[in-house]
């Protein structure tokens, strides 16, 4: 029997249970999901199970559902308080896990941030790339060195995409360019 040899309480091979959990969840299997889950917790194992969903939120939702991350760390940490109180013998705390195992099933998903982290990490060592020109501005030596101003900045450095205009942004990006040239005339507060 090796180290890594760790069983639940019904004699599951721990990383295997683990590994059917997550691939359920992936799939939108919610009754085996939920299977996993509570061997798990009746194994003692519920920091673990938490670990690992929060994991998946980026793993195998991250793009396709992004607050989702907020919604099962609010579930954590709702499941966390409530396991503090001792004196609840019904463990009302597996509301919060069972929710988060159901909305982790039921969401859209997208491998796209995990597979952005392999390629990044694993090709980093072996890539290098130039400082783009528009990086170039007045915060910086080289960017100073070549004139660049708060006009650059605004219209190179500031530059967003994809770019959604909320109301007044525009407005403001006036008012603050004006203030840069001009602070004591037409500031912010006019």
């Amino acid at each position: 029997m090796s180290k890594y040899d760790i069983r639940t309480r019904k004699g599951y091979d721990f990383f295997e249970c683990s590994s059917a959990l997550q691939k359920c969840i992936r799939r939108g299997l919610e009754e085996q999901a939920m299977f996993w889950v509570v061997e798990l917790y009746d194994s003692g194992f519920v920091e673990y199970v938490w670990k690992r969903l929060r994991i998946m939120t980026s793993e195998d939702v991250g793009l396709a559902e992004p607050g989702l991350p907020a919604e099962i760390w609010a579930l954590y940490e709702m499941h966390r308080e409530q396991a503090k109180k001792k004196e609840d013998k019904n463990e009302p705390q597996r509301l919060f896990l069972t929710q988060a195992v159901l909305r982790l099933c039921r969401a859209r998903k997208s491998r796209m941030i995990d597979w952005t982290l392999l390629w990044a990490w694993l090709t980093h060592p072996f890539r290098r790339q130039e400082i783009p020109d528009f990086a170039l501005d007045k915060h910086n030596d080289r960017g100073r060195k070549l004139g660049r101003s708060w006009a650059h900045f605004f219209d190179e450095g500031t530059l967003l995409h994809p770019h959604r205009d909320v109301d007044g942004e525009q407005e403001m990006r006036t008012k603050a360019m004006k203030a840069i040239m001009n602070p004591e005339g037409n500031g912010l507060f006019e």
